[in-house]
């Protein structure tokens, strides 16, 4: 199965979206997650790429692109992928209708997870995440036992740098204007369910397994 994820920053996609990887057995494209190794790593890529997150912009496609291309075309996606975080623009939506083109396959479905602004903002403003292991928690819905301390493996938590209310709120606008276009793109080509985001978690993911229509 070939998935695409969408919805605004702290809609809850990484909960889904593990969920989703666990049940049909297909790799968890995230082009964020690669995009932090490189922050990480202190590439040029990653500080390039830093330098947008950090004020809440979307990377260009030149730095996304390509190595989206290259993880895709890797042996584990040649039965499926979930991508997630990609594309987050029209143009990059053909670029990667493109990709698949050449690869000879198309998309099964574009998952569209929906929840409120406000709500955004006081996921995101709340999230921690650990230094360590990368675990995500959040100080009023999924607080750690030990505050500053992950659970998992006892490293410290922080607040991301794009995690401020003044960047997320940036992100939130950047993602109504640039991405959201994407929703009539694939609505158009008959490939897009979307899922009301603000239930409960596992009702969240029974829906989005109930529209993929696949057990």
């Amino acid at each position: 199965m070939r998935l695409l994820l969408l919805g605004p920053p702290s809609a809850g996609k990484g909960t889904q979206a593990s969920g989703i990887v666990n049940k049909y057995h297909i790799p968890h494209i995230s082009t964020g997650d690669m995009l932090r190794s490189n922050i990480k790593q202190g590439t040029a890529l990653g500080n390039k790429a830093k330098e947008y997150m950090d004020q809440g912009l979307l990377v260009p496609d030149e730095l996304v692109v390509a190595i989206v291309e290259d993880r895709l075309q890797q042996d584990d996606c040649q039965e499926g992928f979930l991508l997630d975080g990609f594309p987050r623009t029209v143009v990059q939506a053909k670029a990667l209708d493109d990709v698949l083109d050449k690869m000879g396959v198309t998309l099964d479905k574009v998952v569209s997870i929906e929840v409120p602004k406000g709500t955004l903002v006081e996921r995101a403003v709340g999230r921690r995440m650990c230094k360590e292991c990368g675990a995500t928690y959040h100080i009023l819905f999924n607080p750690p036992t030990k505050a500053d301390q992950c659970d998992k493996c006892g490293g410290q938590l922080y607040q991301r740098d794009d995690d401020t209310e003044k960047t997320v709120t940036k992100r939130i606008s950047v993602y109504l204007d640039e991405t959201e276009p994407l929703i009539e793109y694939y609505l158009k080509q008959g490939q897009l369910v979307t899922i009301e985001g603000q239930q409960e978690i596992g009702k969240v993911f029974i829906d989005i397994v109930e529209a993929l229509g696949r057990d």
